[in-house]
Order: structure tokens, then C-alpha cells, then sequence
């Protein structure tokens, strides 16, 4: 009987989880920049005396999908998309280094250049990038940073370090929802990383795809409710019959 009970407590448990993820998705279908997160099934069996023919259903997040979003043009000199597969090294609030494609930059009142959600954009050489307050900024494709004040030249002040990761140190999301390289270490600047001015990277999420997989992970969790209730009946028959013959 506990077979069954165990199979499909987490088995619902798996469904609920991978709703929880798909809900994620589809809420940040707007959101630019973001990379849907794939989830999978497994099954693990459980360890103990006597209990090796019981096993849980796990949900397991496989990483996210890689493929680009759509290309948004927004014609704001300070908007940009970074091409291929090429991410934008911020500092997160933890002060490490991490990545995101989100490309949607400010300029503090202190003048420096910072994401939409306040991050210091870094530069190259890792440090964060001050600009000339009041200055007119451009982006360069290859990520350099032209700011021009009123009655002087345009100067380069620095250059968005983009960094392209590899097979073998791939990038993994945080629970900040920055990407941060697997291994623990800054990537390096990627010297043929471009970007594209004036536009923003959308997200690449499926909003039609994301609800028929709700759709489907509340049946499944439905599902497996059904089967622990058709247990708790089998049981508590078993039990009135064993009361009978006691």
C-alpha cells in the first residue's frame, strides 16, 4: 500500500513544482531579457532497509532555454541587445559579478551607469563605468561608451564588458534571477561580443507553450491526488475486513 502512497505524494509534489516554474515563465513573458527555465522529471529511488522498491518522482529545473528573444526596437541611445550569445556583466547586490541580457541602461544623478533595476553596469576591466553627468551618451557595437558634454568633443569613457560563457563553464541562474558563471569565476571579456544600439532583447518565454504545460501539470497533479484517495479507501477497507475477521 505505502507503494503507491509514496509514488504519487511526489508525483503531485513534481506537478506542483513544475507549475510553479511554468507560472514563472508566463509571468515574465514581458519581461526583457528573460530566458524561460526548462524542468524535467526523475525518479530517485529511496534509500533505507527495506524500502528499495519505493521511489520518489523528483522535478528537476534542467537549466533554461538558450534561444534568443525577439528584437525589440526602441530607438533610446542608452537601449541595447546584446547579439549571439553574449551576456552584460553587472554587479549584483551581493557584489559578485553576474550576467544578464536585459540591456535597458541609466545614468545615476551620480553619473554612473547602472541597469533598469539599479545594478552597476561593469566595465572590462570589472569596475563599475562613471560617466560625465549632463553628457550625451552613445553605445558602440563592440560595447564602447561615447559621452559628449555641451561644447566639447565626444570622448571615450569606458567600454560594457560582454562576456560570451562556454561549454565548459556554463552559466546558471541565481534565485536574484542573474546568470552567474557555474564555476564560481568571472568570465572573461569576449573581444568579438557585440552589441545592437537601440534595442532591446525581449523574452524569449512561449506564452502558448507555457499555458498547455499548466494545463497539463494540473491534470497530472490531479491525477495523482485521485490515487491517494483510491489508497486511503483501499486501506481503510482493508481494515474494516480485518476488523471483521479479528
Amino acid at each position: 500500500m505505502d507503494r503507491i502512497i509514496y509514488t504519487s505524494m511526489t508525483g503531485a509534489s513534481a506537478a506542483a513544482h513544475r507549475q510553479a516554474v511554468l507560472s514563472n515563465n508566463l509571468a515574465n513573458v514581458s519581461t526583457n531579457g528573460f530566458r524561460a527555465e526548462m524542468s524535467t522529471f526523475r525518479s530517485v529511488p529511496m534509500q533505507g532497509d527495506g524500502a528499495t522498491t519505493r521511489v520518489f518522482a523528483l522535478e528537476a529545473t534542467s537549466g533554461h532555454v538558450q534561444t534568443p528573444g525577439p528584437v525589440q526596437r526602441t530607438g533610446r541611445n542608452l537601449d541595447a541587445m546584446a547579439t549571439g550569445n553574449a551576456w552584460f556583466a553587472v554587479q549584483g547586490l551581493d557584489g559578485t559579478e553576474a550576467y544578464t541580457r536585459a540591456g535597458s541602461f541609466q545614468v545615476t544623478q551620480a553619473g554612473q551607469l547602472v541597469t533598469s533595476t539599479g545594478l552597476p553596469v561593469l566595465s572590462d576591466g570589472g569596475a563599475p563605468i562613471d560617466v560625465p553627468p549632463g553628457a550625451e551618451i552613445t553605445l558602440g557595437a563592440d560595447g564602447t561608451i561615447t559621452a559628449q558634454t555641451p561644447g566639447q568633443p565626444p570622448a571615450p569613457v569606458g567600454r560594457i564588458k560582454l562576456a560570451t560563457p562556454g561549454v565548459d563553464d556554463p552559466l546558471q541562474r541565481g534565485d536574484d534571477g542573474l546568470f552567474r558563471a557555474a564555476s564560481g569565476n568571472p568570465l572573461a571579456q569576449d573581444p568579438n561580443a557585440t552589441l545592437l544600439s537601440g534595442a532591446l532583447e525581449g523574452s524569449n518565454v512561449n506564452a502558448v507553450e507555457s499555458m498547455v504545460g499548466m494545463i497539463a501539470a494540473a491534470r497530472q497533479f490531479e491525477q495523482q491526488m485521485r490515487l491517494l484517495q483510491t489508497a486511503e479507501t483501499s486501506d481503510k477497507s482493508a481494515a474494516q475486513l480485518l476488523s471483521i475477521n479479528g
